[in-house]
């Protein structure tokens, strides 16, 4: 039997594994069951602890699809959590390595644990040589952008370690992330896809947004999305430089974008149950 821990940032779920617990490398099709609400135990993606040298620990991230991530803020807010509560952590700040780079993680440890999770995240860059329109060296803010369905949109890409699409609007729609979402997701203009977020300024320090996250659809909320959206309204001239709060339908996150495009992320965490795959369930569906 396979262990494994499932926590969630905000509503944003992921279930916590480790390499040296599997008998051989996740499939996609491994996933896409763990990942399944109705045959599986059910999340928004998969942690998967992985030896590094780069860092004090490795992660790999897995979307609810089988693809992989590169980054994400709910993710390792969650992970930083089972590596201090499960004693993989001898102290509450340490580095973890992530196809999105290293970032370094801090735990808020109170009665022995962790409710609250501070990561730097990495610096935003708005540059996106994938977009024709771009140019490998010019930024991509308010860009126009044409969808397969005719709707034409004005995007600010931003990269935090994983690729993000930020659309201003001045109201926020639930039917319409979903509709224009997956439309972006997939655009031509992003080969390799991307995370989208619907924002609407609220002041010069608040956003409110909505989240299609690549691989996993409609999302309560997102951690890189904040900051891909937080960075987004500061380099748009919406919001000021310091601390951002970013308000999702799971709850709200504060981001620090600092001048130098820096990007600091605080949250809370919560682990929700601990369990084992089950020798039927291994023998069905992993090699």
């Amino acid at each position: 039997m396979i262990p494994f821990v499932k926590g969630h940032g905000l509503g944003n779920d992921y279930i916590v594994m480790s390499e040296e617990d599997l008998p051989g490398p996740l499939s996609a099709r491994a996933i896409v069951r763990i990942c399944d609400r109705n045959r599986g135990v059910g999340s928004d993606g998969i942690l998967l602890r992985v030896p590094t040298t780069r860092a004090d620990f490795g992660l790999r991230i897995f979307n609810p699809d089988g693809s992989e991530a590169e980054k994400s803020g709910n993710g390792l807010r969650i992970f930083a959590k089972f590596l201090w509560d499960h004693g993989h952590a001898s102290a509450a700040t340490f580095t973890v390595d992530t196809k999105g780079g290293v970032v370094e993680c801090r735990c808020h440890v109170r009665d022995g644990r962790v409710g609250f999770v501070t990561v730097e995240m990495g610096r935003a860059t708005f540059r996106a040589p994938e977009i024709p329109m771009s140019g490998p060296d010019r930024e991509v803010v308010g860009v126009p952008l044409q969808l397969a369905d005719g709707t034409a949109l004005s995007v600010t890409a931003v990269s935090v370690g994983n690729p993000h699409c930020v659309v201003f609007v001045d109201r926020l729609d639930e039917a319409a992330c979903r509709r224009l979402g997956p439309l972006v997701e997939r655009h031509p203009a992003f080969p390799n896809r991307t995370n989208v977020q619907f924002a609407r300024v609220h002041a010069r320090d608040t956003l409110d947004i909505l989240i299609w996250e690549r691989g996993a659809g409609f999302t309560l909320a997102s951690g890189s999305s904040s900051c891909g959206a937080a960075a987004a309204a500061v380099r748009n001239g919406l919001c000021d430089h310091g601390r951002v709060r970013v308000r999702m339908p799971g709850g709200e996150l504060v981001i620090e974008v600092r001048p130098d495009w820096s990007l600091r992320l605080e949250g809370p965490v919560e682990e929700v149950c601990r369990g084992t795959l089950s020798a039927e369930f291994v023998e069905a569906h992993l090699p």
